[in-house]
């Protein structure tokens, strides 16, 4: 009777979760789960309890659900509804032309209407954190139309306008320095529109290597409580399944032009074609045999030029009138680091990230990592371990010396977790400095994460407001991770960003922490101009230098009539004694003027980031004003300034019948579905979900029971 009670229970259960099941993003579960109810209750009480939590009532956002929409990632799920292109994006193409240390970037977007109704299509998407977002354009057929720069609230109405009237039109905005949305409205049946985005970045070497990145996919937010939800519901995109490529192809070409020799070009990433044109110059293109699935992770392109040496010297770009600004870059190569042997002991904190996102190669990526930093500890240092995700705990109450019997206790305890629950990093860094004593003690925080969250400005406020406790390294792990966290972490924190996106790159990463964090290269360091008056250098205050990294400053230049020889002095303090060192200041020809475009460019850029990180303490977007007159007179995206182009024909007659899309994203290579759900969920199931986990749970013993009692009775 038991066993005939359990069979019926486990079936009942099993056609609940079929029902729930039914339009399961996941490939195959429902079939997995017809074969579990149709195996009898030993096998469904198995399966269910894997399964039961996945797909109980509400432990999923479905597309109708638009409360959980504003709050998390979901599933794509297609509304069957025919006339409707569900999947607008069709390609994404981009050409790079890296001219010394700048890169000129050009990214086109062809949107295309394969339905029979028209469609409005927003599509959230990665860029560069060093990006300065210049210029627009839509091409519509035959017709090109320029995108006008624009505060961004006048932006968005003037976009709404146009939707609601029947003109085609496009809007670009920013989310984040590195998370982008673009809308096109009123794409008509048949359309084929093209938006093109042009930006700059420089491209700054670390030990003689040059490292180009474009982002391709913005990886899964955690939207908690902490961000605010209603302000960053761009976080709530849908994503599809594990395992499914994007059907929106991607290319990328990059044109390499070098003012000295190319030692050697490669892609950790992905597989390319290379082209040697000379020896200063080369053509780099995706292989044509592995294009699919490229969109899923960042493209990273590394390159060593001639020699090792990093090329130190100073860019001047003078403007054209008499009132024209002058710009200036300055790239100067660090001393080599003196002996550790006279570096005091420090004392280390590891924040690792064990939450969804991380399961699978992420957080095996961030144990192999962990294991070399914290075993390559001195005797003499101190350490302790926090892992988070909806909660946190450290390892000891305090921190401990550097013993092996607390290194192998410590990684016994990282190697106990594979990842899940939520992202809470704000509690996680919070709980780390009211760790930290007063105790006169040369401190580090480590911080290991994805960084898929959207707490990036109080998580760099945290940061920067304990500066006094200790400086702050950030490793971000994973084939498309938030570089706006990790490298804002580690600029707020005075530490210096590393982005791991393979196994591979582990064993390199962390030789470089430690070389970097025995020996700073450089203290209080400062930059002063000899015959030539400056203004509005960035950044205002120089961090300590380390190894292998050279020091960028960008500025405002003039003449000074009868100065002497023009000069750019370094002074610091090194471990062993005072530095200093002195550069010739060299005016290069710019003809066409792109110097000094790129120059003026990537000045504004640095200027608003550095506008930004101080508004952030002060509060209540007291610098919004400064930054937006910025964004509109260099024409460049801020998060405060928008893009916008309007086609002045009205082509929908009746707009109101308009379809908004949201481009669903691939995920980002190693990331898994647990990265994706309805609303967050804290830390624990939901009610129905718990409900279900216990009902499989109860299942289950009873199943392993009756199971022995049938053994019992065969031997005997």
């Amino acid at each position: 009777m038991v066993r005939d009670t359990l069979a019926l229970l486990a079936h009942a259960v099993g056609e609940r979760l079929l029902a729930n099941a039914a339009a399961s993003p996941v490939p195959d579960i429902p079939r997995t789960l017809k074969k579990c109810v149709s195996s009898g209750c030993y096998a469904a009480s198995s399966c269910f309890m894997v399964l039961a939590v996945l797909f109980a009532p509400g432990s999923q956002a479905q597309p109708g659900e638009a409360a959980d929409r504003t709050e998390s990632p979901y599933f794509y799920m297609p509304d069957g509804d025919p006339a409707v292109d569900a999947l607008p994006l069709k390609s994404t193409d981009v050409e790079v032309r890296i001219a010394g240390v700048i890169a000129d970037v050009t990214v086109t977007q062809v949107y295309k209407n394969e339905g029979a109704r028209p469609i409005e299509a927003k599509y959230v998407f990665p860029g560069s954190t060093r990006a300065a977002v210049h210029a627009m354009k839509v091409h519509l057929a035959d017709r090109l139309i320029e995108a006008r720069i624009r505060e961004k609230q006048q932006a968005a109405r003037e976009y709404e306008q146009a939707k609601s009237e029947g003109k085609t039109a496009a809007l670009l905005e920013q989310h984040r320095p590195n998370v982008f949305q673009a809308s096109v409205a009123n794409i008509m049946p048949g359309d084929d529109v093209r938006v093109e985005l042009r930006y700059t970045e420089l491209l700054g070497p670390e030990n003689g290597r040059y490292q180009f990145v474009f982002p391709t996919v913005v990886g899964p937010r955690y939207n908690g409580q902490q961000a605010g939800r209603a302000a960053n519901r761009w976080a709530a995109q849908p994503f599809l399944p594990e395992g499914v490529d994007s059907p929106a192809r991607f290319d990328i070409r990059v044109r390499l032009d070098t003012p000295i020799s190319i030692k050697e070009i490669y892609s950790r990433s992905h597989d390319i074609e290379l082209r040697r044109i000379s020896g200063q110059q080369a053509d780099i293109a995706l292989d044509a045999r592995a294009r699919g699935a490229a969109n899923n992770r960042d493209f990273i392109l590394d390159y060593r030029l001639g020699g090792d040496a990093v090329e130190s010297g100073v860019i001047f770009a003078r403007g054209r009138g008499d009132k024209a600004e002058n710009f200036f870059l300055a790239m100067v190569e660090p001393p080599k680091a003196v002996p550790a042997s006279i570096i005091v002991p420090r004392d280390y904190i590891f924040v690792l990230d064990i939450s969804g996102s991380m399961h699978g190669f992420p957080l095996d990526t961030a144990k192999d990592m962990l294991r070399r930093l914290i075993g390559g500890l001195r005797s003499g240092d101190t350490f302790n371990v926090l892992l988070f995700e909806g909660s946190s705990a450290f390892l000891h109450p305090q921190s401990v010396p550097a013993t092996r019997e607390n290194i192998d206790k410590a990684l016994q305890l990282i190697d106990r977790h594979s990842g899940g629950g939520s992202t809470a990093l704000i509690p996680a860094l919070r709980r780390v400095y009211a760790q930290i004593g007063k105790e006169d003690v040369s401190r580090t925080i480590v911080v290991v994460t994805d960084g898929y969250v959207t707490v990036e400005e109080e998580a760099f406020n945290i940061v920067r407001n304990n500066l006094n406790k200790a400086n702050l390294f950030a490793f971000g792990i994973g084939s498309s991770v938030n570089r706006h966290l990790i490298e804002g972490l580690a600029r707020a924190g005075m530490g210096k960003p590393f982005v791991i996106t393979g196994p591979d790159e582990a064993p390199e990463a962390a030789a470089r922490f430690r070389r970097m964090i025995a020996s700073p290269v450089l203290t209080g360091v400062h930059a002063t101009f000899e015959g030539v008056e400056t203004r509005d250098v960035v950044p205002r205050q120089l961090p300590d230098v380390l190894s292998g990294r050279p020091i960028i400053l960008f500025g405002k230049w003039r003449d000074v009539r009868g100065a002497g020889t023009k000069r750019l002095v370094l002074e610091g303090r090194r471990a062993d004694g005072p530095y200093r060192q002195a550069l010739p200041l060299l005016e290069m020809v710019d003809e066409n003027g792109e110097r000094f475009s790129a120059l003026r460019r990537l000045w504004a850029r640095q200027r608003i980031a550095e506008l930004s990180d101080q508004e952030n303490l002060m509060g209540n977007g007291a610098l919004r004003d400064s930054i937006t007159a910025l964004g509109l007179e260099h024409s460049l995206l801020t998060q405060y300034t928008s893009f916008v182009a309007v086609d002045e024909r009205i082509r929908n007659t009746q707009s109101d019948s308009a379809t908004t899309i949201e481009q669903p994203l691939p995920l980002p290579q190693g990331v898994g579905n647990l990265a994706v759900g309805g609303a967050y969920v804290p830390g624990s199931p939901e009610p129905q979900a718990t409900g279900a986990l216990l009902v499989m749970s109860m299942l289950a013993i009873v199943a392993r029971r009756l199971s022995r009692r049938r053994r019992r009775h065969l031997t005997l």
